[in-house]
């Protein structure tokens, strides 16, 4: 799994059977905007400004380029699982340049343990000067030993220096280094300069004196040699013992430090969330998986530990991530999000205000949509935001921002048919719509009916809030948060689509008809523009498609069987034929994985040159780094000779393993072992075997063909659950004493220090209680494990020194 490491230990005398911890990361960004950036020299100052995301030097995400702008707004989110262990998360602002290299304006690097204290908040950071002997990663394994060498003049003693291995360095143009060391050694006698031996002779005196400098490079070959980072430690400890080993991570040149002042290069706006998840393995969560699971079924259900989760969380959003999807993995979801729907309406007074709050229940009915409409939203819209964002069409109407020449008639057209197309791509969407979605708009339409019997709109109202308000206006509006596109589209790009998603959300919202649609509208120009389409004809077609959408008939969704682009990409992949002088070599291409096939094209939009059905997917899984000397590579075997695929960076080598897996796991002959290397010169790398077509020596990750359609962790969202809980203690406990002070009365009531809603003071205690006790017993195997993590000898490959070793 992405972002996963692992770690086990011994247990004691009754614990449960021991299994490793895994380690989970995950980190969600959103690039705000960059301001005053160092203007470019010359007449036209401004600048084509873009920023990545980097796992140390690994560029894992790049926004789109904002032209000619020196306060570039980019207001892009990125989430991913972190997939290995990374010291800094950095940021770069480049300056595109069309004929020659990007120029790297400034960054921002921020450590990992540092990460946690930006949590929730939104601070500008200033950008920081780019030197390339400051841009280091990794690690180096070193040995030094003192030896007592005999000579004809004596005893003298001689150091030898060992550097047994490195981890962990960048990719050099996607490959592994070719990386050398240059060791010398420092003091106050000797020469600074590089003496490149591995032996040196010292005097006894001078060991407290003397420092050993190990200086890593990449061979360049034809292009210069490029620094990869130095270590540095003192001679003296080997004062108590002859042998030293110890892994050291590499440091900047001279530490990174530059005297000069440096230009004032700008500053970046940044949001950061960095979760790392330490989960245990299944039976530690029983008891607290069996109360979240339950609690549909509690009465009354303000009582119920998932309601309660909610209650204390300082941002319900917290809660609902985690809670959402384990009710789905145990299909919980339906009842409990209809049953806290009903508090909504016991609260609501009008129709038309029905679901358009910001509580619990819209709040996971949002999160559910986002989980299981993804697949739903790539059918319907997909094909017709492409068309927008590729070739967009003017469709300015505001009188206000109209320019010179600009036809308002034309502009008008051209935005009408856009609205069309997206209006009749909804409408016709009903059999694609997920079960659990229909599910859930069956039980708000009904319970409307029911709260509010004289309206006989608000059947449709009900489900509309959700659908059009909240689900489709929005993924028009924003289509790279639900990936329908991989980037927040330009300004004008944007425009365009917000005017479409204010028209769909106003087409798709059935109210009381007495009352004019174009009330919705609070600029004039749009209410001019609603005008030309025909509210009954349109009414129509929306009543008809909300009652398709709410209807508990079992129906099979057209969609799954519908080709839908699931991802795409340009990577590299190994030639599968031999060239003319026999090497088999790499090359660019662009992938394509839809709901039928993966395959890869020239470039993007072309004829595919070689197509895998996903039925002949045997196995999807990474390949060792010593096939080809690359990093990121993975292979998708097929039943022939299986296709090597290298990745761009870590990131979408998971992300590719994952969805390429997720869609081929219940193929039938899905392979349990393969080979983990390459078969080259006659034999496997792997194993040795000499035979192409004898059975792998791995187990395959994924063996067991699974009947969900949602890979959900549950153990992971039961540990972020609980982490939830432990750091709302102190509110739990004033919710305990609020259940306390308020025993002795009837009804519901309220705490007014934290707004409490406890409807049944006995039960909610009663839970409180048994949450509280299974936190405290989830505390315990978290303190060992954390335990045992700090105690990792400094020095270690787990623990690794930090500049100089004393």
């Amino acid at each position: 799994m992405a972002g996963e490491q692992r770690a086990g230990g011994k247990g004691e005398a009754g614990d449960p059977p021991e299994a490793p911890v895994r380690v989970l990361q995950s980190l969600r960004v959103k690039i705000c905007e960059a301001k005053n950036l160092l203007p470019y020299p010359g007449p036209n100052k401004m600048r084509d400004c873009f920023c990545t995301v980097n796992l140390d030097q690994e560029e894992i995400f790049r926004t789109n380029v904002v032209e000619k702008s020196l306060n570039p707004f980019y207001g892009e989110d990125f989430y991913f699982e972190i997939p290995r262990a990374f010291q800094n998360l950095s940021f770069y602002i480049y300056d595109k340049n069309v004929l020659q290299r990007d120029l790297r304006i400034g960054k921002v690097a921020i450590k990992k343990d540092d990460l946690f204290r930006y949590s929730g908040k939104e601070p500008w950071f200033p950008l920081q000067p780019i030197d390339s002997n400051s841009e280091v990663q990794g690690k180096v394994h070193l040995e030094l030993k003192l030896n007592e060498l005999i000579t004809d003049n004596g005893s003298v003693q001689q150091l030898m220096v060992h550097i047994l291995e490195c981890e962990g360095l960048p990719l050099v143009n996607g490959q592994s280094c070719d990386a050398y060391a240059a060791v010398s050694l420092v003091g106050p006698s000797r020469s600074s300069s590089y003496t490149k031996k591995s032996q040196f002779q010292v005097e006894e005196e001078d060991i407290e004196k003397l420092e050993v400098r190990v200086d890593l490079w990449n061979n360049g070959n034809l292009a210069q040699d490029v620094f990869l980072g130095e270590i540095k430690t003192s001679v003296s400890v080997l004062r108590n013992d002859s042998t030293h080993r110890a892994w050291y991570l590499l440091q900047p040149k001279d530490n990174g430090s530059k005297s000069s002042k440096c230009d004032d290069l700008g500053s970046l706006r940044l949001s950061i969330g960095y979760t790392e998840d330490y989960v245990l393995p299944s039976e530690f969560y029983s008891p607290l998986r069996s109360l979240l699971v339950k609690s549909p079924d509690v009465q009354p259900i303000t009582a119920s530990a998932a309601f309660i989760l909610g209650e204390v969380c300082r941002d319900k959003n917290d809660a609902v991530l985690p809670l959402v999807r384990l009710l789905l993995h145990h299909q919980k979801l339906v009842p409990f999000v209809a049953t806290i729907a009903q508090l909504d309406l016991n609260d609501t007074q009008e129709a038309n205000t029905i679901f358009r709050g910001n509580s619990l229940a819209t709040r996971c009915m949002d999160e559910t949509m986002k989980i299981v409409g993804n697949h739903y939203l790539k059918v319907t819209l997909k094909s017709v935001i492409d068309e927008i964002c590729d070739s967009p069409k003017p469709c300015e109407i505001d009188p206000n921002r109209l320019r010179e020449g600009d036809n308002v008639d034309n502009h008008k057209d051209n935005l009408r048919s856009y609205v069309d197309k997206v209006f009749s791509c909804i409408v016709k969407s009903s059999m694609s719509c997920p079960t659990v979605m229909c599910d859930l708009f069956s039980a708000m339409r009904h319970m409307a009916v029911r709260h509010f019997p004289n309206d006989p709109h608000v059947q449709y109202s009900a489900v509309s809030s959700f659908v059009f308000l909240r689900f489709f206006a929005v993924a028009v509006v924003s289509p790279h948060i639900f990936h329908l596109r991989s980037h927040h589209p330009d300004a004008a790009t944007s425009r365009i689509l917000t005017l479409i998603s204010k028209t769909i959300q106003t087409l798709g919202s059935v109210g009381n008809l007495s009352k004019s649609k174009t009330s919705s509208f609070k600029e004039p120009f749009m209410c001019d523009f609603y005008k030309m389409f025909e509210e009954e004809t349109y009414t129509a077609c929306v009543k008809k498609f909300l009652e398709e959408i709410s209807s508990t008939e079992s129906k099979e969704p057209s969609g799954m069987t519908e080709s839908v682009i699931l991802k795409d990409g340009e990577m590299h992949k190994r030639a599968q034929g031999r060239t003319r002088i026999g090497k088999k070599n790499f090359k660019k291409r662009w992938f394509s994985l839809t709901s039928r096939e993966f395959s890869y094209h020239k470039q993007k939009d072309k004829e595919p040159v070689f197509r895998i059905p996903i039925k002949n997917i045997l196995a999807v899984e990474k390949l060792d780094e010593n096939a080809f000397n690359k990093n990121n590579m993975f292979q998708v075997i097929y039943g022939e000779k299986p296709l090597y695929i290298q990745a761009n960076n870590c990131v979408e080598l998971n992300e590719w393993i994952e969805v390429l897996s997720r869609v081929s796991r219940r193929n039938q002959r899905r392979l349990s072992k393969y080979h983990s290397s390459a078969f080259i010169n006659g034999a496997w790398l792997c194993c040795k075997a000499s035979s192409e077509s004898v059975e792998g020596c791995h187990a395959c990750t994924v063996n067991v063909p699974a009947d969900i359609a949602l890979d959900i962790d549950g153990d992971r969202e039961c540990e972020r659950i609980y982490s939830l809980f432990s750091r709302s203690m102190p509110k739990l406990q004033k919710m305990e004493e609020a259940c306390g002070s308020i025993a002795v009365y009837q009804g519901p009531q309220e705490h007014n220090e934290y707004h409490f809603t406890i409807d049944d003071s006995v039960e909610t205690f009663k839970t409180i209680q048994q949450i509280k006790a299974i936190v405290e017993k989830l505390n315990e195997p978290h303190e060992k494990y954390k335990k045992i993590c700090t105690s990792a000898k400094y020095g270690s490959q787990e623990n690794p020194i930090v500049g100089k070793g004393s």
